[in-house]
């Protein structure tokens, strides 16, 4: 699991049959000090978090397939949970 901070959404044209439906969201993660550390990752969210909402997020591959009902998806990254300001 690992705090990172939306700053971004993500749109497709074309999109693997996995992603049919999937609201996609650009994240940065959040180092010790809250500071944005590494480059942004695509993540998955079906929990609702917006623009600059910080968010937990886990790279489980199996918990993201039984999400997407999808044992195949190419998406590594999605939201656990939004956290309280």
């Amino acid at each position: 699991m690992q705090l990172a901070k939306v700053i971004g959404r993500a749109t497709t044209t074309v999109r693997h049959e996995s992603m049919a439906g999937v609201k996609l969201l650009v994240c940065e993660f959040l180092g010790n000090q809250m500071q944005a550390v590494g480059d942004p990752v695509l993540v998955v969210d079906q929990l609702g978090a917006g623009l600059g909402d910080t968010v937990m997020l886990s790279s489980d591959g199996k918990g993201l397939g039984e999400l997407l009902k999808s044992k195949t998806t190419p998406l590594r990254w999605w939201t656990l949970g939004i956290v309280d300001p």
